[in-house]
């Protein structure tokens, strides 16, 4: 198992601000194993403990290269349901010497119905600590406006199916602009991701995105990639 990174942009002027952790496996005989296939297995055979807290390690330890960068970790739900979390990142921040301000943790809306007071308490400590919460994948799940209210989100991620319709779908462009605009007005970042042709880049600048990731600005690479 090794990390890899994706940078993000700034929309308005396409600086890279930060870097999204991405957990990737490269098995000694079949090659690269997508994320799709091994995090459910993972999950299945209780190994996501020792997996998110490897990516959180490795992730914090490597962004410590990059001081003028946030880094960014997708959290499973077992590691939002466990009781010890909170003091983990803590200790994690501490051992790494990273500012917490620049750890953004990014979960799904699927985390937060299955246990809305655990997660919210959850989420509020990691507040407490410095760290920045992001909502992933907004807009296909239940998208919950009570969600954005409820719970302390600083961003939050449109997901990559409605940049994918940009362009295709007539109402994507609409969607997208209603998102940012909610996002907005509730003092959150908006991110844009899966971004891959220079018309959707150029669609969600017009739509206010304020921070952009995918392959048309780069692919996930190894940290000494980043390093250059």
């Amino acid at each position: 198992f090794h990390v890899h990174y994706q940078p993000i942009v700034a929309a308005a002027r396409g600086s890279v601000l930060g870097v999204e952790a991405l957990l990737r496996w490269t098995h000694a005989e079949r090659g690269d194993i997508a994320p799709s296939i091994f995090i459910p297995l993972a999950e299945q055979h209780g190994l996501m403990h020792g997996l998110g807290e490897f990516v959180l390690r490795r992730a914090l330890a490597d962004a410590a290269r990059w001081p003028d960068l946030f880094v960014a970790v997708n959290l499973s739900p077992v590691q939002i349901r466990d009781p010890h979390f909170v003091a983990l990142v803590e200790r994690i921040v501490r051992e790494t010497g990273i500012e917490a301000s620049r750890v953004v943790l990014e979960i799904t809306e699927g985390v937060l119905i299955d246990d809305a007071q655990h997660v919210e308490q959850t989420l509020l400590a990691l507040r407490a600590l410095g760290v920045g919460i992001a909502l992933d994948d907004f807009g296909t799940g239940y998208s919950s406006l009570s969600y954005l209210q409820k719970f302390p989100f600083q961003r939050l991620k449109i997901d990559r199916a409605f940049v994918a319709s940009l362009g295709a779908a007539g109402n994507a462009g609409a969607i997208i602009h209603s998102i940012v605009t909610l996002g907005h007005a509730l003092g959150m970042v908006v991110l844009a991701e899966g971004i891959e042709t220079e018309q959707q880049r150029v669609l969600l600048r017009l739509a206010g995105c304020d921070e952009m990731q995918g392959f048309l600005f780069a692919e996930p690479r190894p940290a000494e990639a980043i390093d250059t």
